[in-house]
């Protein structure tokens, strides 16, 4: 690596016409590729990979017959429009070509039919982290010699080809964040030399073919993220090859998992969440004795927690949520010296927690959602044991009872002293607000292009929701692979880009566990010239409370209830962020539109409110709070009769509880 930068000469082909290799690779160069490079037709390799060069390939590079290696990897080349690529039928001259990587550019347009006359001496051929469209062309199964084919992270789309079964020499074969289709082709059961295949983050259908069994070199599959189905064939999960990582989560899989899955000895990374799977966990489970990763939540395993898990020594991560485990948690759990992340989450659990090992670290475990379990630890926020198993004298009272009164203490007591305080609080014309717990950061900016890559062209399949400003997306960023949510606003709406600053405002230097926290935002403009504004938003799995307490009767999937244990932990979580908005910041903050919509739901069922588009910030003088209020705004339903007085934001609360309780 040097620290070159500038532009490439312009007449380089003029000036050094014997060159054979040409390296500047992880530099600083920028600007265009001359056009004159296409002069030096003695070159052999051209090395550029990691720069900043722009604008487009020159169209007839295939003048340099001579090529072995050409890569132009990691720079910005491309517009995103179709011309982008019109580079690639000349290269079918370079007979010699062995390596070709452009991955991680701008490039747009449609892969040619042409790439099947490439030659046939090429091993390495990288596309990814690109914006490129259509299908993948049929004769890419001639490029018989290829060890690796990488066209990930682009919006390719159409079924996946059987011809890449003829790639028999294939090592690494990377197809993920495409919008791909159809099912896996069975004929990759003839790659036997392949040790990384990764289809994720596409609309695959069909099940798992049995014959990746025969990929018996294999370290790392991922299948994550489709819409496969099906069971998990007993040849691909008894891989004993796979070491790296095997990943199916996120699909729509079903059965049991057959006890082939002992014979994953040598696996760091289990990841089968968010499935159909059911029956019992494999006692064979505990024969994966190289297992660090464990993460199955979201299933309908049954059953006890296996004892066998207990040889997992290695074990750093184990997520079992959301299941229908039952019985006590296992107390080789405690034994667990390297176990830093423990979820056992909305199950069936019984019994007392354990007290030592992990469960000695309240932050790394996470039991919510069993009703039954009890510990004498508050911060678990578990029933207390001596609570649980004292006589009661007379008459015992019903699980209603208990419900009811919990009801009454935990929602109607505190919602009656914050509507107390923040009536006292209104008679002290001069009382003090808190400091701010952080000095004013500025947002991180991030680009329209990275935004446009995260959303697959802000996709209607990553549209997760239209409010009254705008749209949100779900994406997945590229620098770090993170799942966000991207709010765009729509700036035709009125008000929409005082929204923009308002929330910018009002996120920007609060930190709380239940507000959603602001990630980045995005101030430019898009390809036609017009204003862009957005905001990215850590992204909420499980959705808004509006989703839960009035489900779409028409979606296909499964109609999820609320437990009245779930309700409770969501009120008293907005409770927080409300408590934190107006007492515990310099300068305090009114939502003005509480409502369940604007309320989301991580992982863990934990609250976060979000959508601050229409807050309002207090001063603390009469004057203010009266000048504010006469344009305060909401959701009917939700806006308090008496505006911005402070003892009518009780309003909001009230009236969120009472959908919370009575949904």
């Amino acid at each position: 690596m040097n620290h070159f930068h500038g532009r490439l000469p312009p007449n380089i082909g003029h000036t050094l016409p014997n060159l054979q290799f040409f390296l500047g690779g992880v530099n600083n160069f920028s600007g265009p590729i001359p056009i004159s490079l296409t002069n030096l037709t003695s070159l052999v390799n051209v090395d550029f990979k990691e720069n900043s060069l722009t604008g487009q390939l020159p169209v007839n590079i295939g003048k340099l017959r001579g090529l072995i290696r050409l890569n132009f990897g990691s720079n910005l080349l491309g517009t995103g429009e179709a011309s982008d690529l019109g580079f690639l039928p000349s290269l079918s001259n370079c007979t010699s070509l062995q390596v070709l990587s452009i991955d991680n550019n701008r490039l747009g347009g449609e892969l040619p039919v042409s790439i099947a006359n490439l030659s046939t001496q090429l091993w390495i051929l990288t596309m990814g982290g690109n914006l490129l469209k259509g299908s993948i062309p049929v004769g890419i199964g001639n490029l018989v010699n290829l060890t690796l084919l990488a066209i990930e992270e682009n919006n390719l789309t159409g079924s996946v080809p059987k011809d890449i079964g003829n790639l028999q020499m294939l090592r690494q074969l990377l197809l993920s964040r495409n919008g791909l289709s159809g099912s896996i082709p069975s004929s990759f059961g003839n790659l036997t030399q392949l040790i990384s295949l990764s289809v994720a983050e596409n609309r695959l259908e069909g099940s798992i073919p049995s014959s990746l069994g025969n990929c018996r070199n294999l370290i790392s599959l991922n299948l994550s993220h489709n819409f496969l189905k099906g069971t998990i064939p007993k040849e691909v999960i008894g891989l004993s090859s796979l070491s790296i990582s095997f990943s199916a989560s996120h699909n729509s899989l079903s059965g049991s998992l057959p006890l082939e899955i002992g014979d994953l000895k040598n696996l760091e990374e289990l990841q089968l969440s968010e499935n159909k799977l059911s029956g019992r966990i494999p006692s064979t489970l505990g024969n994966c004795l190289s297992l660090e990763r464990l993460r199955m939540a979201g299933n309908f395993f049954q059953g006890t927690i296996p004892e066998s898990l207990s040889d997992l020594r290695g074990i750093q991560e184990m997520d079992l949520s959301r299941n229908s485990l039952s019985g006590k948690i296992p107390e080789f759990l405690t034994k667990l010296s390297s176990l830093y992340f423990l979820n056992l989450s909305f199950n069936y659990l019984t019994g007392e927690v354990p007290k030592e090992g992990i469960f000695r670290n309240a932050t790394a475990v996470s039991l919510r959602g069993n009703s039954k379990l009890c510990s004498d630890d508050q911060e678990l926020e578990l029933s207390a044991c001596h609570e649980q198993g004292s006589p009661t004298s007379g008459k015992s009272l019903s699980g209603r009872d208990v419900a009811l009164i919990a009801l009454a203490i935990v929602v109607f007591l505190p919602l009656s002293v914050f509507c107390t305080l923040y009536w006292l609080r209104c008679r002290r014309r001069n009382s003090t607000t808190t400091a701010s717990p952080s000095s004013e950061e500025q947002l991180s900016e991030i680009s329209y292009l990275e935004l446009l890559k995260a959303t697959d062209g802000f996709s209607s399949d990553s549209l997760r929701g239209v409010g009254s400003f705008g749209s949100v997306y779900k994406g997945t960023l590229y620098k770090d692979g993170s799942i966000v949510a991207v709010k765009v606003l729509n700036l035709h709406e009125r008000g929409a880009s005082k929204s923009f600053i308002t929330e910018c405002n009002a996120l920007r230097n609060i930190r709380h566990r239940n507000l959603v926290k602001i990630i980045s935002a995005c101030s430019s403009v898009d390809p036609q010239g017009n204003d862009f504004k957005a905001l990215v938003l850590e992204f909420m799995p499980n959705g808004s409370l509006e989703e839960w307490l009035h489900p779409n009767i028409d979606e296909k999937h499964e109609v999820r209830k609320l437990s009245i244990g779930q309700r409770l932990s969501i009120a008293i979580d907005v409770a927080f962020a409300m408590e934190y908005l107006h007492h515990h910041i310099q300068t305090p903050i009114v939502h003005c539109d509480l409502k369940p919509s604007n309320v989301l739901l991580d992982e863990d069922m934990i609250a976060h409110v979000g959508d601050f588009g229409l807050a309002k910030f207090l001063y603390e003088t009469t004057e203010s709070i009266q000048a504010m209020s006469a344009g305060l705004k909401g959701s009917i339903g939700y806006i308090p009769p008496g505006m911005c007085k402070k003892i009518s934001f009780c309003f909001y609360w009230k009236a969120a509880i009472e959908e919370i309780t009575y949904t």
